[in-house]
């Protein structure tokens, strides 16, 4: 077995640099290889105002990352026998077939081709802390497309719909069936939280706006449909990731993680990591597949989607972090990394994707 002594080295400098010349705060980069440990990073503080150090533990709030989570314990329990992805939507949640929406099947929602992106202009954060309001409210609304005629990303919808109908199916939470089948099997009960339990709560990294914020008023002024799927006053922000009844409630669009955790997660939907594998090959072929074509609805421009899971032209399937961290394997090499950070920002050069890119290329045998 190769030794990775000098790539985790390599990553620790990139890390300290980072947090020693301010670009960042606070982040964590973990990486698994055939299901191995390879690297596991941290650097800098996950709160200024006490000083907390970042470990491998420390959870961040994690706004697009947390799809990745919610995807994979839906093909969890595919794998189990207990839902399919033709089921149709409004067959276990027949409130859901109002205007049109009758034949919307768990593919179309994992592909981000339901049709149903977008919130009400005056949707607030505490609408997220009710649970049944936002079920109602998504069953209620008429779709932006046929079902499977395109696809854009759902951004706060995406949780919603694939939670509700994993409770309809299997009579509880979106967040046991992580908890139960993902986060205790992989020993990650620790940095896997789709909603914080308040006894963790103190270990969540304080997140900061670099510039973030910036950058989702240019979003919404110059995309066409932003808005429509992120209203104003629920924009994933460092302001809503702070909340702590945010961080408790159940959201499954966003999750609260560590990267190590998120690596370990996707490396084992490729190998077995400490003897526990999520899926088998054949399922892991068919989620690894690109299902869509065409512009993405919301952003305007190319995102092709697997089931549940974006596909970077790196060959990376997984989904990045809004303005943050990234999270996601490379089945070709059986590489699964992430990244975590506190400070949100974007920049022409994303230091996470430069981690993510040292990471894969020394793998591949570029670097």
């Amino acid at each position: 077995m190769r030794d990775w002594t000098d790539l985790q080295m390599r990553v620790h400098r990139r890390a300290q640099a980072l947090v020693g010349s301010g670009r960042e705060i606070g982040l964590q980069v973990a990486a698994y290889l055939d299901g191995q440990l390879i690297v596991n990073v941290v650097a800098g503080v996950a709160d200024e105002s006490t000083g907390a150090p970042v470990t491998p533990e420390t959870t961040f709030f994690s706004p697009a990352t947390g799809k990745g989570l919610a995807s994979t314990a839906v093909h969890v329990l595919a794998e189990q026998g207990r839902l399919d992805y033709d089921l149709r939507v409004a067959d276990v949640w027949p409130e859901y077939a109002r205007h049109g929406k009758q034949d919307t099947t768990l593919r179309h929602v994992l592909l981000h081709a339901a049709g149903v992106p977008a919130l009400p202009s005056y949707s607030t954060a505490e609408d997220f802390l009710d649970w049944n309001l936002m079920c109602r409210t998504i069953a209620s609304s008429t779709p932006l497309w046929q079902p499977g005629a395109r696809h854009g990303v759902h951004e706060w919808t995406y949780g919603w719909l694939l939670g509700e109908v994993v409770r309809r199916i299997v009579g509880r939470p979106l967040a046991w069936v992580v908890a139960e089948h993902i986060a205790r099997p992989l020993n990650a009960d620790r940095e896997l939280f789709l909603g914080v339990p308040p006894d963790q709560l103190n270990r969540v990294a304080r997140l900061k706006d670099r510039n973030w914020t910036a950058a989702l008023d240019l979003f919404s002024a110059n995309l066409e449909n932003f808005d429509k799927v992120a209203p104003p006053a629920v924009r994933p922000d460092a302001a809503l990731g702070n909340r702590r009844d945010i961080l408790r409630a159940e959201i499954p669009a966003v999750a609260t993680v560590s990267a190590r955790g998120m690596a370990r997660m996707y490396s084992a939907l490729m190998d077995k990591v400490d003897g526990v594998r999520l899926i088998s090959p054949d399922r892991l072929k068919l989620i690894s597949t690109v299902h869509t074509e065409g512009p993405d609805w919301t952003i305007g421009g190319d995102l092709p989607k697997t089931l549940g899971y974006v596909a970077k032209g790196s060959g990376r399937i997984g989904w990045g972090g809004n303005g943050g961290g990234l999270a996601g394997f490379y089945p070709e090499l059986g590489l699964a990394v992430a990244a975590t950070k506190n400070y949100l920002g974007v920049s022409d050069q994303d230091p996470m994707e430069d981690c993510a890119t040292m990471i894969h290329d020394a793998v591949a045998g570029d670097g």
